[in-house]
């Protein structure tokens, strides 16, 4: 799915400070519906950094990701930002936007993965130093089920046809054509799909971080499960950066 579908609707928006559900969760975004499941268009998915050195993957945006990117969308489009640069910019200041940046920062930096990338936090991974590093989700648009985020469960990504053809429209644009990336799956359903990816030869086992937790504010758990898993997934970054410079 591409920006240039979406612009006429995009453009066809009253500016606004903030969007309601009731602006944006409509027939003029909606890409596909099945039962109880939507799955519309959010912006800030557009945009791939094929040089990226680490590649951090979620399930699927949510609500908030969805509106605050067809808001920056709009407002750049009224400015007449030239379409590269608006999707860089959407995508900088979209993904993982809110607190779940702010978490999923504070447990890169527990795993001191500043040290193996030449950079002072990991928050620079997403301002300054943002060359190093690509996000995307699975599914790279917002889904809901039965009007709320989807979260992962109920139905499994991997039990649904439905979104296993978006995942593997996401290998296709924003996995494969990376050069073996240190790759961060936020939580057990993302690695659940990558465990899958391994089996079929299309990533190493070697590239992922497996056990890292999903860095929402709804796992409270998640600083408890990190540490569980600390040792071994410093381990991994370390054994990774020795690969990636002795190429």
């Amino acid at each position: 799915m591409n920006l240039n579908v979406f612009i006429p609707q995009i453009e066809n928006l009253p500016y606004k400070q903030k969007y309601l559900k009731s602006d944006l969760l409509t027939a003029s975004f909606l890409i596909e519906k099945k039962e109880n499941i939507e799955i519309y268009y959010a912006a800030h998915n557009e945009y791939v950094n094929r040089k990226a050195r680490i590649l951090i993957v979620g399930i699927t945006p949510g609500w908030f990701q969805m509106e605050r990117s067809i808001r920056l969308t709009r407002k750049l489009l009224l400015q007449h930002t030239a379409k590269e640069e608006l999707i860089k910019e959407v995508k900088r200041e979209c993904r993982f936007a809110g607190s779940m940046r702010k978490n999923l920062i504070e447990m890169l930096d527990v795993l001191n993965l500043s040290m193996y990338f030449d950079i002072d936090s990991s928050a620079d991974l997403f301002n300054k130093k943002d060359t190093l590093l690509h996000t995307v989700s699975l599914i790279k648009f917002p889904v809901f089920v039965k009007g709320k985020n989807y979260t992962g469960h109920t139905p499994q990504i991997t039990n649904s046809e439905l979104f296993m053809k978006y995942v593997h429209q996401t290998y296709e644009t924003d996995i494969n054509p990376l050069d073996a990336p240190l790759i961060i799956p936020l939580g057990k359903a993302v690695e659940q799909v990558l465990q899958r990816f391994v089996k079929c030869g299309w990533i190493q086992e070697q590239q992922c971080l497996f056990g890292f937790p999903h860095p929402s504010g709804a796992n409270g758990h998640r600083l408890k499960q990190l540490n569980h898993h600390k040792a071994e997934l410093i381990k991994k970054v370390q054994n990774y950066n020795l690969r990636y410079k002795s190429k």
